[in-house]
């Protein structure tokens, strides 16, 4: 008899729930609400570079292994090396290139259509993404940076693209 009170009384009490409430969310929150997700800093557009090994420069400074962004100045005299958005070496740039053919397939008139047909429908999606609290969606850059040492010049070459602009800049080592 005890038990079958005791059982009646926590079903029917308002805060004391036998089974969880479905679904599941830790401390009152739904996943991807909380402010670290919501106010956190922007997925960075540059490209990512992994140095493996450190790198050494004559005045005794040192680039320790690991992830880094690289950036290509406003000039474009200079690729940017960051470290959580704080710069650790500005290398020369020894050839830029930029891709024409992409500017005339822009230029064409069945492009043109198409890109304005995919920024509306863009705008429409980000409207209803921003009444669910989400984040707008952005058309994706394709980024590609990587480093190699070439062992005639005792020198390293470091590669960078990033949408239709290529640059390539080189350091001693």
């Amino acid at each position: 008899m005890l038990e079958g009170m005791f059982v009646e009384k926590v079903l029917t009490h308002e805060y004391i729930r036998p089974y969880p409430i479905q679904p599941k969310e830790t401390s009152g929150y739904f996943i991807g609400t909380q402010a670290i997700y919501r106010y956190s800093l922007k997925d960075s557009d540059y490209p990512t570079i992994i140095i493996p090994d450190p790198l050494y420069d004559n005045d005794g400074g040192i680039i320790t292994p690991g992830y880094y962004e690289l950036a290509l100045s406003d000039s474009r005299e200079f690729l940017i090396l960051l470290e959580s958005k704080n710069p650790r070496a500005i290398i020369p740039v020894i050839k830029i290139e930029e891709d024409a053919t992409e500017q005339d397939r822009l230029n064409n008139k069945k492009v043109k259509k198409e890109l304005k047909k995919e920024t509306k429908e863009r705008e429409k999606t980000n409207k209803k993404r921003a009444k669910a609290g989400m984040p707008p969606d952005e058309p994706k850059i394709y980024t590609e940076a990587n480093i190699e040492y070439i062992t005639k010049g005792n020198y390293y070459l470091i590669k960078y693209q990033r949408g239709t602009i290529k640059a390539w800049g080189s350091f001693k080592g």
